[in-house]
């Protein structure tokens, strides 16, 4: 029996523990945190984890607390130090730990700091987070004297991702946001044929340049900039440690989420013809067509990570995708979400399919679509507006998606609801073939939500 430990309740996520360093996240947090995955990993036979860290300021001195609450329960770590989240990942099945842990923030703010978890080869998230929550309130932790051994596997892990390249040599400009992936990019780009340009490659932690989220246009700006001055045929970003992907093509623009998926998904299925590709409840309808056409079968699912990897593994499904960048592939790899590895992959399928992604993209079907609408929803009414949402539609006849919230098909295209896993939010997107469709949809949402008492939002 140990001492117990309540963590702020606000720092237990869907997908991960995130929070603010030294106000709601600090090192006794980590520490209790080894303490309780380190004590379930022992009541499930496990003994090894891998444990990685991201570049925040804060992130060794978390990692040194969350290793020595794992230490005392005895388990024996492996420390692979800094890198990409998706080094850790790899680093579980290459070294076959049963587990792993990794100290990052992902794309929040530089205050913020957190812990992404595998148990096995499987993601932590949702109830099991709430477990170790319980666990370390009731302090009845495993005892033991495990070991620490820090295990280099940035060389192996390079090398892996280059072993699926079968492209060509292109011209690309990398930016890796001073996130994570900086030393990982920079070391791929030197075995990778023809011409190559990284910026914001010194990891730091304060992201001085801008702010490491693809999935936000300003955020590629940048990197717009520098692909059209030098000529290069694409470029790509990633988030603050490496797991998601961010595009633009040779004429600036972007290439979002959902159409990076399709490029791939078309590139796999002329090998795998019929297979299942799954992408989030957010993507595009022209992404379903354009699998269904591309002779593959298209499967919506619900947003996050750790939903689509477990989807995955029931489906047997070789790719999937989220609109925010997040991409999966079991074809040759593991199975989870890989930024660099997505990179390569795309290096490939764009090379396959002619060599030009900005006419990839321009050959999709043009659709008008919103980007992302948060806005505010207190946590416990979530859920029963979604519900009443769903409710009224459906005693309507209208044609309803409820995979995840509400997705909304009329013969102008489609308008999603859906409550945030991980905020006080509700989040809406519109997508339709034209403005008067994209009006008629956005008068729809905004009457469902005005029926359940929530104010639009002003840009909807």
């Amino acid at each position: 029996m140990g001492t117990p430990h309540h963590f702020d309740p606000t720092i237990l996520r869907e997908y991960d523990i995130r929070g603010i360093v030294d106000k709601t996240l600090g090192d006794a947090d980590a520490c209790a945190l080894g303490k309780a995955y380190g004590t379930q990993l022992r009541q499930k036979g496990g003994r090894q984890v891998v444990v990685g860290y991201d570049g925040r300021e804060s992130s060794p001195r978390l990692a040194k607390a969350l290793i020595d609450g794992l230490i005392s329960t005895g388990i024996s770590v492996r420390a692979i130090g800094l890198g990409p989240t998706p080094m850790v990942y790899y680093a579980v099945h290459e070294l076959k730990a049963d587990g792993g842990l990794m100290i990052t923030g992902s794309h929040n703010p530089p205050d913020y700091n957190g812990i992404k978890m595998m148990m096995g080869k499987a993601p932590v998230f949702g109830e099991q987070i709430k477990a170790l929550g319980a666990l370390a309130a009731s302090g009845d932790f495993e005892q033991g004297s495990g070991t620490l051994e820090t295990v280099p596997v940035f060389d192996r892990y390079i090398h892996r991702l280059l072993r699926d390249f079968t492209g060509a040599p292109m011209a690309v400009a990398w930016d890796p946001g001073n996130g994570a992936a900086g030393d990982a990019v920079t070391a791929l780009v030197k075995r990778l044929p023809g011409r190559h340009i990284v910026i914001n490659a010194d990891i730091d932690g304060r992201f001085p340049n801008h702010h490491p989220d693809p999935t936000v246009e300003e955020n590629l700006e940048q990197l717009k900039q520098v692909v059209i001055r030098e000529g290069m045929d694409l470029g790509l970003a990633f988030d603050g440690d490496g797991d998601r992907i961010g595009a633009v093509d040779r004429t600036g623009h972007v290439v979002w989420g959902d159409q990076i998926l399709l490029i791939l998904a078309r590139h796999l299925l002329k090998e795998q013809k019929g297979a299942t590709i799954i992408a989030d409840v957010k993507a595009s309808q022209v992404f379903f067509d354009g699998v269904v056409q591309a002779g593959g079968k298209a499967e919506m699912w619900k947003t996050g990570h750790s939903l689509i990897k477990s989807r995955m593994a029931e489906t047997g499904a070789p790719l999937a995708g989220e609109m925010s960048g997040h991409i999966f592939y079991k074809d040759r790899f593991y199975g989870h979400d890989d930024g660099l590895y997505a990179a390569i992959r795309f290096l490939n399928a764009i090379w396959a399919q002619g060599g030009d992604l900005a006419r990839l993209r321009q050959e999709m079907p043009h659709v008008l679509n919103t980007p992302e609408l948060r806005f505010p929803c207190a946590e416990d009414r979530k859920m029963p507006v979604i519900e009443g949402v769903r409710d009224r539609l459906s005693q309507s006849g209208a044609q309803v998606i409820d995979v995840d919230g509400v997705r909304v098909l009329t013969e102008d295209g489609w308008w999603l609801l859906r409550a945030s896993n991980t905020q006080d939010v509700l989040v809406a997107r519109v997508e339709a073939r034209d403005e008067e469709g994209l009006t008629r949809l956005k008068d729809l949402l905004r009457g469902q939500l005005k029926q359940a008492g929530i104010e639009p939002p002003s840009d909807l």
